[in-house]
């Protein structure tokens, strides 16, 4: 059974022990893969339960208050991603002041030896915690000494001379580099979630639309793709999204909105997954409905036009 926890304190979850590995896996993109693969191997080895840890909000973004960190992913697809690796168990730790001002071994007693009864911690390369950031991978494994755990940390994941990171996910997203980014993550690049009612204008404009909240977090892109949507039928839909405030109705929380071509059904309440697949152009204000509409019908046509040339991408 698949279980979640958020919280530093209570009872031990892996009464008999557990492999536990520790990241940020923003976007889970195929460093993180390897982390949780090498933890997966090792749990199974000593037949274990794996935890994965991670903290909501992640760090960089809770230090970054009047910078917001663009996210990749939202946390239950982060928990999601993580069980689909193979975790057992996924802590989305609470990251607040206190935690923050946690000394390392604090943080390895009361989490990795408390909660989880770790036998091995794995991390990636230049894992630092703890009270500004005063922890590695020496200080850790003098933790462990102590607690009784072993701690290791796997070598970098280098694609085309460079380390595999969410930063350079983030900034192929931002140059509409999506092949960039599939290649970094994985797997195409998408965000997922439960549809949900909208203002409705959409229809009102022959433009229906799929919407998807993004948590109040920053989105990692905004602008007008060319997309596929998962989650409706057997194979992907085609389909033109347009993510952003939606400046011509006076829009404020960003909102992902996606058209399905030739699809008339009714997704309320409806997990999906919309996927990008190449960039259209900036979110604009219009002076009115008329040309909005006789861009939209422009996006339209050049979305299905993409589409039917680029091929569905395999994913890792």
């Amino acid at each position: 059974m698949k279980q979640l926890f958020r919280d530093v304190d209570g009872g031990p979850l892996c009464p008999e022990g557990s492999v536990a590995c520790i990241g940020a896996f923003d976007g889970l993109h195929l460093g993180h893969r390897a982390l949780v693969r090498q933890a997966a191997a090792r749990a199974r080895a000593l037949g274990l339960p794996l935890a994965a840890l991670s903290f909501e909000p992640l760090p960089r973004e809770f230090f970054a208050r009047g910078a917001p960190l663009p996210r990749l992913m939202l946390p239950r697809a982060r928990a999601e991603g993580l069980w689909a690796l193979g975790a057992d168990v996924v802590g989305l730790l609470r990251f607040n002041d206190g935690f923050a001002a946690m000394s390392p071994h604090a943080f390895s007693e009361r989490v990795l030896a408390g909660r989880l009864r770790a036998r091995e911690v794995w991390v990636g390369p230049g894992f630092r915690y703890g009270s500004r950031r005063a922890g590695d991978l020496a200080t850790l494994r003098a933790s462990g000494d102590a607690l009784g755990f072993a701690a290791g940390e796997i070598e970098p994941l280098r694609l085309d001379g460079e380390r595999v990171s969410s930063t350079r996910i983030r900034a192929a997203l931002r140059a509409g580099d999506f092949a960039c980014a599939a290649h970094l993550l994985g797997r195409p690049y998408s965000i997922g979630g439960r549809v949900v009612r909208g203002r409705q204008l959409g229809r009102t404009l022959g433009y229906p639309t799929a919407n998807l909240r993004f948590g109040g977090r920053e989105p990692p892109l905004q602008g007008v793709y060319a997309t596929r949507v998962h989650g409706v039928d057997d194979a992907p839909r085609p389909s033109v999204s347009s993510f952003g405030t939606r400046p011509t109705v006076d829009g404020a929380e960003p909102l992902l909105e996606a058209h399905l071509f030739d699809f008339d059904g009714d997704l309320y309440g409806r997990r999906i997954e919309v996927e990008f697949v190449a960039r259209l152009r900036d979110e604009e204000k219009y002076p009115d409905l008329p040309t909005l509409v006789a861009q939209m019908d422009r996006d339209a046509a050049q979305a299905r036009h993409i589409l039917m040339q680029t091929p569905q991408r395999a994913t890792a």
